[in-house]
């Protein structure tokens, strides 16, 4: 690939402004800045990261949808069971999903602050960079290795094998449902990495069919409470009463602190998802006003759908059936109103839902890894970097569906894949601390220097919430589990949380081989300077500057 190099060279890392005129636009790392209020919603936001306009092809309602699809895969359709059991009450549970959507709501106004100030692709990468400069590249390094794990598509992939085989009426065996998988990862790879304007028209339309399907539900649930005829709870099941009495809403109620922990904790993992926009801003038209406007737009949507999903389950199946049957909700739902037979249509609606989601999830993650590659601190960072050849980032796209292949082909059902999805999600946890941690301390005076005054900026006790939020999310999973519950069948219940704290090890052993120990054993200083690609996308590269009297340089990555 040739490039071309830039006339700036860098001795201090990572975020610089940039704008279309390479060679005096950059600012070394301690005069960093970002978007600014000042400067109004559109003055930074395409130059801000100066990639061609021709790439920036998703507006409003494709970043609505990138959300909204990564928010709501399978878990509306499950996961309310869940939280009635451990909450004890209707309107307990009501109340826990009410509590769920704040929290959602304070991390959606952190991500949209950081994705204004700084609206480029990449998401957490580039606000941890940002925040936390010293020493050099170690964040960028470990996060590296967090990117792969959060990123992985192994366990909706595997969901989705699933509920297409119960819809085909095929037993769902161990080898079938994997081997689905495999084909809807390989779908999705196919989609993202060669027809960009068809992947992003797909998920939009899978959204749209999603949204319209959960409306249609929560309506029926509703007229089915108001009693509408054609709509009563078919014989023999039990007709609910949820809501016919003020006792009976809140029957059940007190199951404890450790109830309350427990739903929760399930409710906020079922609200993930606000961030996954800005992963992909340097593909997003006017990216600061469009971030804005998507993000809110998409987690108020979901919150609604949420709520009205749940009202609607409870007036059509009573409190005992949900709590007695094996069955998700959703199945009960549609099988007291339309009888079994009903039951492989659900199926065909879930497996579109977990399509959408898997599609909107695999088009961002292929970005952060291109973003990582522009950094120039990945090994063959060019290949990452890349567009080629059909104007995607296939290399990035590859990569993650590479391990997510992994893990649904090794793990074993039980305690093995459990622990996959637990690191998965305890990582997850862990970057969102960090995050909020960090844009707390952007608005202190020991920050000042840093200039951070984006467009817009979450509350202050929100951005607190947020944090909290996380804590608990990180300290829960280290609380031994009540008596007669437990975690894994033979694990330690804390091992995810002790893996997912130690694989930033490994990203900091990298950074300290290849950034510490080799330069100076080999007598070279790292510096980077840009270089634009023959896409028109600009990438880091890294220069191996000889410190020994007139020795030159070489180019890495």
């Amino acid at each position: 690939m040739s490039e071309r190099a830039g006339s700036f060279e860098e001795t201090a890392p990572l975020l610089g402004n940039s704008s279309a005129t390479y060679a005096n636009t950059y600012t070394p790392l301690d005069h960093v800045t970002s978007v600014d209020a000042s400067q109004g919603d559109g003055s930074f936001g395409e130059s801000f990261d100066n990639v061609p306009t021709a790439k920036r092809q998703l507006g409003l309602t494709s970043a609505v949808f990138l959300v909204f699809n990564r928010v709501i895969g399978t878990g509306i359709y499950a996961t309310p069971s869940v939280i009635l059991r451990t909450s004890g009450s209707v309107g307990v549970a009501l109340l826990m999903w009410l509590l769920g959507a704040l929290v959602a709501a304070a991390g959606t106004a952190v991500y949209v602050e950081l994705g204004t100030g700084l609206p480029r692709s990449g998401g957490e990468k580039n606000y941890l960079e940002f925040i936390y400069r010293r020493p050099r590249f170690l964040v960028s390094c470990s996060f590296v290795v967090y990117t792969l794990i959060i990123g992985s598509a192994a366990a909706n992939s595997i969901v989705f094998g699933e509920y297409v085989l119960n819809a085909l009426a095929i037993q769902p065996t161990r080898f079938a449902s994997r081997l689905v998988a495999i084909l809807v990862l390989t779908f999705c790879l196919s989609v993202h990495g060669t027809f960009l304007k068809f992947g992003v028209r797909l998920q939009n339309t899978l959204g749209a069919f999603k949204l319209l399907i959960l409306f249609a539900i929560s309506l029926l649930g509703i007229l089915s409470l108001l009693g509408v005829p054609g709509l009563a709870v078919r014989a023999p099941y039990e007709t609910p009463h949820n809501f016919e009495s003020w006792a009976a809403f809140w029957e059940g109620s007190g199951t404890g602190a450790n109830g309350f922990v427990t739903a929760l904790y399930s409710v906020i993992w079922s609200l993930i998802g606000y961030a996954n926009a800005n992963y992909a801003l340097s593909e997003v038209k006017d990216p600061v006003r469009t971030i804005k406007r998507a993000a809110p737009l998409a987690m108020a949507a979901v919150s609604v759908v949420y709520m009205a999903i749940n009202v609607a389950y409870f007036a059509v199946v009573s409190k005992n059936d949900i709590l007695g049957s094996r069955r998700i909700v959703a199945a009960l739902f549609f099988r007291n109103l339309f009888g079994p037979a009903t039951e492989r249509a659900l199926s065909v609606f879930i497996a579109f839902s977990t399509l959408g989601n898997l599609l909107a999830g695999q088009f961002t993650q292929g970005r952060v890894i291109q973003e990582l590659g522009r950094e120039g601190i990945l090994p063959y960072s060019a290949f990452f970097a890349s567009n080629k050849p059909f104007g995607a980032p296939l290399a990035g796209l590859l990569t993650q569906y590479l391990v997510s292949c992994a893990f649904v082909l090794g793990p074993p059902p039980g305690d093995a894949y459990l622990f996959m999805i637990s690191t998965s999600s305890y990582s997850l946890a862990l970057i969102n601390t960090l995050v909020s941690l960090g844009l707390l301390l952007l608005h202190t005076p020991a920050y000042k220097a840093f200039g951070w005054a984006p467009p817009f900026r979450a509350p202050r006790v929100v951005t607190v919430l947020f944090f909290l939020s996380n804590v608990f999310l990180i300290v829960v999973p280290l609380v031994p589990p009540a008596p007669g519950r437990r975690v894994y069948e033979a694990l330690p219940y804390y091992l995810h949380a002790v893996v997912a704290l130690s694989v930033s090890l490994l990203g900091a052993a990298y950074w300290y081989v290849w950034g510490v120990w080799v330069p100076r054993r080999r007598g070279y200083a790292l510096e980077r300077v840009w270089v634009l690609q023959d896409d028109g996308v600009p990438r880091w590269v890294f220069r191996r500057a000889s410190q020994m009297p007139g020795a030159g340089s070489a180019v890495v990555g």
